[in-house]
């Protein structure tokens, strides 16, 4: 990671709370806050193991950052977190609602158990870290609230009743909290990967497939999906964006 001179960093002070920071998405996405000045938390599941990797990437290119273990899809465990992190570093600037897992089956096949556990981290988790960060940002009267979706959110896919229901809810979730938050300088907005190369597409068989229904033609990199997540925390040309869902997905739904 190379941070940017402090004359050009936009999140200089700044304190950034990432969910699932450690890999795919989520890593990439606090590095590319880390290098605009942030201060950032990578909150992990489980194994720290990861998460230290990155903290270690960002402290050694100048910046500050700390790993929270958080079970998202609670609230005890997310209200520990909100709280060790204002303790540490008194505020919260930006969330990026990023926690993810699929249990993938037809619908015929899928257990109640595989259905809840994908709602609960997915859609449930976004809605605990969304709430306690908003209690934050409203005494601060800014802030920037940036959820994941999914191209799976907005067509459907085979498999993938759970986790489509999960996403389609963060787009709605998104638009309403946007309109509730609006009136004290509060943005929130999502964005859409289709198809990126992480360890949760590593598992997939059909690639060559997958590929024939992606314009651009391959899948894309964390690093671009970053790109946009940076641009709506960091840029001041986002100051004026909200409720809005960007898809960095390589043409796939084009509305």
């Amino acid at each position: 990671m190379e941070r940017l001179p402090e004359s050009l960093q936009h999140l200089n002070g700044q304190v950034a709370i990432i969910t699932g920071g450690s890999r795919g998405i989520g890593r990439a996405a606090a590095l590319a806050l880390a290098a605009e000045g942030a201060k950032v938390v990578i909150n992990y599941a489980s194994s720290s193991t990861a998460a230290d990797a990155v903290v270690a990437e960002i402290t050694q290119a100048g910046g500050e950052a700390i790993a929270l273990q958080a079970d998202v899809s609670k609230a005890d465990q997310v209200d520990t977190l909100f709280n060790k992190v204002v303790e540490i570093w008194k505020k919260v600037d930006i969330l990026v609602n990023n926690a993810g897992i699929t249990r993938d089956t037809l619908l015929i096949r899928m257990k109640p158990e595989d259905w809840q556990a994908v709602i609960d981290l997915n859609l449930t988790g976004v809605f605990l870290c969304t709430r306690l960060a908003s209690k934050i940002m409203l005494k601060q009267k800014s802030g920037r609230i940036i959820n994941i979706t999914s191209v799976a959110g907005q067509m459907g896919n085979p498999g993938q009743a759970n986790y489509s229901a999960a996403k389609a809810g963060v787009i709605g979730f998104t638009k309403t909290v946007a309109k509730e938050l609006a009136s004290r300088g509060i943005t929130v907005n999502a964005v859409a990967p289709g198809f990126i190369a992480t360890d949760m597409t590593k598992e997939l068989k059909n690639t060559e497939e997958i590929i024939k229904f992606i314009p651009l033609g391959r899948y894309g990199q964390p690093e671009e999906v970053a790109g946009m997540i940076r641009f709506l925390a960091a840029d001041p040309a986002a100051a004026y964006i909200t409720g809005q869902v960007f898809n960095v997905d390589g043409g796939m739904v084009m509305a």
